[in-house]
């Protein structure tokens, strides 16, 4: 109707976004943003999270950013704390924030200064990450979290061992504090993303080859690879009142990969 302002659908929630400098945490940050958060964009990289918030404010949303290294705790403790200082609460969290192993290899050739590196990131970082922002969560009376995981939870990804381990527990972290705060609203929900041609996935597994993106892509059940606003999609609706019912729950976004894995 002409006239009447379209109302967002994160209107009045603050929420941040670990790993808001690129790909699916930039996507994310984004479309918080459009539909009415005030965004937190946490990272290690000061000039492309910096970005983000740049491209939220030149749409008319609000954002700042939080240099934040999530596996280090005062950088998380100081990250919840601008956010609450800044914005006053805290009602989303999406633990985006995550990195590959630096080599692609089978489990015996993994150093163990590089498992340790990713378990660091992918998996103690969401469990420092709700350690600090559900006590904000509880004093406002619940709120959501959306964990990053992958289809590696459900599946073994070739040479990525240190990297489907983090994933895994990625999941089983989410299930068991999702049924931690069941009675005081806070929803705790995770992601299960394909192949994604993120940065990561172009610079760290094709090492920047374009023709072994080119093969990944052509191997995709669907032909096509998801893109990082079909993601943020996902993690929209699970961080917003439309999945009210949703909790302890992991949702595959993947075009039938994990399926035809199942298949071969």
């Amino acid at each position: 109707m002409k006239g009447v302002k379209k109302m967002g659908r994160l209107d009045g929630k603050v929420a941040i976004v670990t790993g808001g400098g690129s790909g699916m945490g930039r996507a994310t940050a984004i479309l918080f943003a459009k539909e009415g958060a005030k965004v937190v964009v946490a990272g290690r990289g000061v000039e492309a999270g910096e970005e983000t918030v740049r491209m939220i404010k030149e749409a008319g949303g609000k954002a700042i950013f939080a240099k934040t290294d999530v596996s280090k705790t005062e950088d998380v403790k100081k990250m919840v704390k601008t956010t609450v200082d800044t914005y006053g609460e805290l009602d989303i969290l999406f633990n985006n924030a995550g990195i590959v192993e630096p080599e692609v290899v089978p489990l015996h050739e993994v150093k163990e200064e590089d498992f340790d590196k990713v378990i660091a990131i992918n998996l103690k970082g969401v469990f420092l990450c709700m350690k600090y922002a559900i006590p904000e969560m509880l004093k406002t009376g619940g709120g959501s979290i959306v964990n990053q995981g992958s289809n590696s939870c459900i599946q073994g990804a070739p040479c990525l061992s240190s990297y489907s381990a983090s994933k895994g527990g990625v999941a089983s972290l989410s299930m068991s504090s999702a049924v931690d705060y069941l009675r005081q609203n806070i929803r705790i929900n995770w992601t299960m993303p394909g192949l994604i041609p993120t940065p990561m996935i172009t610079r760290d597994l094709t090492k920047g080859d374009k023709n072994a993106l080119e093969k990944l892509e052509a191997a995709q059940p669907l032909g096509r690879f998801g893109t990082e606003e079909e993601i943020a999609n996902l993690v929209l609706f699970l961080a917003s009142d439309e999945s009210s019912y949703i909790t302890a729950t992991g949702i595959k976004v993947d075009g039938a990969l994990s399926q035809l894995f199942k298949l071969r």
